[in-house]
């Protein structure tokens, strides 16, 4: 994550998917009054500013979240920063599907601050998110459409869906689904990848293709939530969600079902 500072105050952050430049990539002297990019055109002029890499992509910040009005996990508190991963543990029922959609924004935290910046998410839960009439090819170009990201032929090469690419999704395996569900991810162009037990139906030749595509974005900079209990070969901090089950209330008893 880079952001753009003029003045002393935050104008934009963004992030560069093939890595990060070196300082004297990014800021250059001359033009745009001091503003110029030597490697990446299209910016504006923005007067005299500094590119600098500081703050995490994710801070969470004593978030409590609930799963139909109950409070299910609180005091919850992390920073991830670029290139570095996060992986959630933890029992059946403990939270680990709330607090990822809590962090996906699709519910709000009932206390506490998420902090991340717009647009910078991209978000895979337990269904893979795919049109059955379409074929695999036409799947992945939507979503790289949706999200302002061309091309499609890296995503097919990382999960092996080349051979596949005319195939409709509704006659894919399970497995193959899966993959073609994880494939989106790498035509978002978003840098904060949440991710929702990615491994399911997945054999051990898929996962070591989910793990070695989680690398890549690692290395090019972005960062990873995700909630797994296989070993995906990768360097990361792992956080038990049990220590922040919320105390449930007398007489009640959680309702484990997909939290």
């Amino acid at each position: 994550m880079y952001c753009l500072v003029r003045g002393g105050a935050l104008v934009w952050r963004f992030w560069v998917s093939e890595g990060f430049w070196p300082p004297a990539e990014v800021f250059s002297k001359g033009g745009n009054g001091g503003c110029g990019l030597v490697r990446r055109g299209h910016w504006p002029r923005l007067g005299p500013c500094l590119f600098v890499m500081n703050k995490p992509l994710l801070r969470v910040s004593e978030v409590a979240c609930a799963r139909g009005g109950l409070t299910v996990l609180e005091g919850i508190s992390f920073d991830v920063h670029a290139g570095t991963a996060l992986i959630l543990r933890g029992p059946n029922g403990s939270g680990k599907t709330t607090l990822l959609r809590t962090l996906a924004g699709l519910q709000t935290a009932v206390a506490g601050e998420v902090s991340v910046a717009d647009e910078t998410i991209a978000y895979a839960g337990h269904a893979d998110g795919l049109k059955g009439t379409l074929t695999v090819a036409e799947n992945l170009s939507f979503w790289a459409s949706l999200f302002g990201f061309g091309a499609i032929t890296p995503a097919l090469g990382a999960f092996e869906l080349s051979g596949l690419s005319d195939r409709a999704a509704q006659s894919l395996s399970a497995g193959q689904k899966r993959r073609l569900g994880l494939a989106r991810m790498l035509v978002t162009g978003r840098p904060v990848w949440l991710l929702d037990e990615p491994t399911v139906s997945l054999d051990v030749s898929a996962v070591a293709l989910f793990g070695e595509a989680v690398k890549r974005h690692l290395a090019g900079g972005g960062v990873a939530v995700i909630a797994t209990h296989i070993d995906l070969g990768i360097e990361a901090e792992v956080l038990d969600l049990s220590a922040f089950r919320a105390v449930a209330p007398r007489g009640g008893a959680f309702d484990e079902a997909f939290i």
